[in-house]
């Protein structure tokens, strides 16, 4: 059922995904010994199950582990559009990478497409799976050029898609372009099916509730968990949306993290069949999805990075007011949000994490579109672990630098952290703990220090250390999810100070 609506704006009280609320997750143990495989595989998400699923299909003996719950990261919080219609980067990226380069991004992105039809009709999955055209349009003069330049690049690719003035969309438009023959789903059913087969079937190890801390190189490799367990390997892949091992990689310099909100609504007025995303900011993203008989209609967007930015909560009231503008919305059934890493070239890493340890696998980067490129990150390690050729290998490859524009990216990123650093190092303290209201989240001085303070609805205080354990930022709070945000690195926790979201793998230091 929907949780509870909160009087004031009506919008739910708490985040809840609907694929999470709605759905059934298998649940599988906690990992309790020393175990040895061919593959061990960090991070239950797409990326990892469907990793999990194509190794363990082929005969390797898989273990994978997952910090929290199957599917309880950004997968589950998806829009689950599965596209190869990323934004408007088809004329960026032949500016950048030429035309080859650019026809094999969208070639990775269409056979995940095709992957998970195939796998869908194979194993008839209930999932929702739908045949759908994607679009990006604009409302703005500043953009007709943009989507005019954008449908050149698919003549150019031989990419299927047409040039729009109106949009199928209940509102006006200045310009789409529409790439033919996507597709939308539903996750949870999905990935929980290939899960299943893969431990059912196959006899993949799959473990939750254990978080890996670091790898011992070598051949083999050792996986090692927080509590000490060691997982010995042949090959060790990272899925865990941020890598839990750097590897000398950088990640937290080459990458940024983002988050996005999305709404789950009744409307009004029909949403036209079709996967919808605007050109220009703040972004909004429309899709539809069945509820039981009942069509509901997913508005998301607001992306900002994470830590940064206007009351969280507010990018939720900007939704619904867009929907209720466009779409006349009737009910806020669900209310969430997800965070998603951009890299500096737009292209994610997959791959070897260094030319020094060819046995640990990294993929992450996703730039929200997870879906399909979580997909094709799968199906290009398969490859890589099984020693087939893929044309991907050196597209996605984790030690490519292009100079253009990843210098520039590079510099202007990591200005920013050592803004926040100094900044949240000085910013005044308003709040003492005792002056915090029920379900009421600050910046705050304790023992002397600044501090994170939060008092849950049961009227109980939690103190935390406001310094992220990855790198010394502050961090912010984020009072539409009750959470701890960094600005520098995107690591989240818990309004008690566990980790939900990397780089950092320890919790906030709790303060009594």
């Amino acid at each position: 059922m929907p949780n509870e609506q909160s009087p004031q704006a009506a919008l739910p009280t708490f985040p809840e995904s609907y694929w999470l609320a709605t759905g059934s997750v298998p649940s599988f143990p906690k990992l309790e010994q020393d175990i040895q495989v061919d593959v061990a595989i960090v991070g239950a998400g797409i990326s990892g199950i469907t990793t999990a699923y194509l190794l363990s299909k082929q005969g390797l003996k898989v273990a994978l582990v997952e910090a929290g719950r199957l599917l309880n990261g950004t997968t589950g919080h998806t829009t689950a559009k599965i596209t190869a219609q990323h934004d408007l980067i088809y004329d960026e990226f032949i500016s950048h990478f030429g035309k080859e380069q650019t026809r094999l991004y969208y070639d990775a992105n269409r056979e995940a497409l095709q992957f998970i039809k195939q796998t869908v009709d194979q194993h008839r999955i209930s999932c929702d799976f739908t045949e759908e055209d994607a679009y990006v349009y604009t409302n703005s003069d500043e953009y007709v050029k943009k989507i005019a330049a954008e449908f050149a690049a698919y003549e150019a690719l031989g990419i299927p898609g047409s040039y729009l003035e109106q949009a199928p969309l209940p509102f006006q438009t200045k310009a789409a372009v529409v790439m033919k023959n996507q597709a939308q789903f539903n996750p949870v059913p999905y990935l929980s099916h290939l899960a299943n087969e893969s431990a059912q079937k196959h006899g993949c190890q799959i473990y939750e509730q254990t978080t890996a801390v670091s790898i011992e190189k070598g051949d083999p490799a050792v996986v090692i968990t927080n509590e000490g367990h060691r997982i010995t390997c042949r090959y060790a892949v990272s899925c865990s949306h941020f890598p839990f091992y750097d590897g000398g990689g950088f990640y937290f310099a080459k990458m940024h993290a983002e988050r996005a909100y999305v709404l789950a609504v009744k409307t009004s007025k029909e949403l036209p069949r079709g996967m919808f995303i605007s050109a220009e900011d703040p972004k909004r993203s429309l899709r539809s999805v069945m509820a039981n008989g009942e069509k509901l209609v997913l508005i998301s967007g607001e992306n900002h990075k994470t830590g940064q930015g206007i009351c969280t909560f507010e990018h939720y009231e900007a939704l619904q007011s867009f929907g209720e503008r466009y779409l006349g919305v009737e009910e806020v059934r669900y209310r969430w949000s997800a965070q998603d890493l951009v890299t500096l070239d737009k292209l994610p890493y997959i791959g070897r994490t260094h030319s020094d340890d060819p046995n640990i696998l990294v993929a992450t980067g996703y730039k929200k579109w997870g879906m399909s490129t979580g997909t094709a990150a799968a199906l290009l390690i398969e490859k890589l672990v099984t020693g087939e050729d893929s044309p991907y290998r050196e597209l996605f490859k984790p030690g490519r630098f292009h100079a253009d524009p990843s210098l520039k990216t590079l510099i202007v990123q990591n200005a920013d952290v050592v803004n926040h650093l100094v900044s949240g190092k000085v910013e005044m303290v308003f709040k003492k703990p005792e002056e915090l209201n029920r379900d009421e989240g600050a910046a705050v001085r304790a023992n002397g220090k600044r501090a994170g303070a939060y008092r849950d609805p049961q009227g109980q205080l939690h103190i935390v250390d406001t310094t992220c354990t990855h790198m010394g930022c502050e961090v912010e709070w984020n009072h539409g999810e009750r959470t701890w945000d960094c600005p520098c690195h995107g690591s989240r926790f818990s309004y008690d100070g566990e980790v939900l979201e990397g780089p950092a793998l320890k919790p906030l230091t709790r303060i009594e």
